[in-house]
Parts: structure tokens; sequence; C-alpha cells
């Protein structure tokens, strides 16, 4: 594993992550660790909306931690749950869930294991 470091006057965000909604800066986590981790800060792209697709990750383990606003989801087995800053979720590997609205101005950190996984969508 490589050391790492980030500072945020290099930030950067580019819209080439999992959803279109959503625009990603790469923490540096994939790279240090040769993939066996990602981690990444997530922001709305103003004036999208979620599409509420039911899906699942192959994953080991994901975390979020909301750093900015809010974000609505819905988890198979345990409801709707609102999101705001100060909010952690451990998704458990395999866990069914939907996004269903965000603000404008919401700031998501995720960590997931490992740094290459599959998202199914779900009926």
């Amino acid at each position: 594993m490589e050391f790492s470091i980030q500072h945020a006057k290099d930030a950067s965000f580019k819209h080439d992550g999992l959803r279109e909604y959503f625009d990603y800066r790469d923490l540096g986590i994939h790279s240090a660790t040769k993939g066996k981790a990602v981690m990444h800060v997530i922001k709305a792209v103003k004036g999208t909306n979620a599409h509420g697709e039911w899906h699942k990750h192959e994953i080991d383990m994901q975390l979020v931690y909301v750093l900015k606003g809010w974000a609505i989801f819905e988890y198979e087995g345990h409801g709707q749950h609102k999101l705001e800053a100060g909010t952690c979720v451990h998704q458990p590997p395999g866990i069914r869930h939907r996004e269903i609205a965000h603000s404008d101005d919401v700031e998501i950190l995720e960590l997931v294991v490992p740094g290459d996984f599959k998202t199914v969508v779900l009926d």
C-alpha cells in the first residue's frame, strides 16, 4: 500500500461515477490501496434528481457519511431514512436500496471495499 494525501485546494470533481446525477471527487484511496478500497466525495449535480431504482452492490463493505445537505434512501427491510449532515450509514453487503431524493447541496463521503465492485440494478 502507498501513502496518499489530498488537500482541499487540489479538489476536483468529475462527472465520471456510478450515477449521472452526481459528481465524484476521488480521494486517492483506490490507487493507494491498489484497488482494495475506494473512497470519494459525491455531490449533487444541481437541477438533477435521483431515479429511485432499486439496486445492490457486490461488496464486502460500504460506509456512507453525509457531509452537507440531505438525501432520502430506502433500504429493504429498514424503510426510508432521511440522511442529513452527520449521518453515518453502514450498508451491509448486498442490501437492496435506492435513493428517493436529495438536496441540491448534498455532499456524501463514501468508502467501499473492494475498490472495484459491481452494481446490480433490480426490479
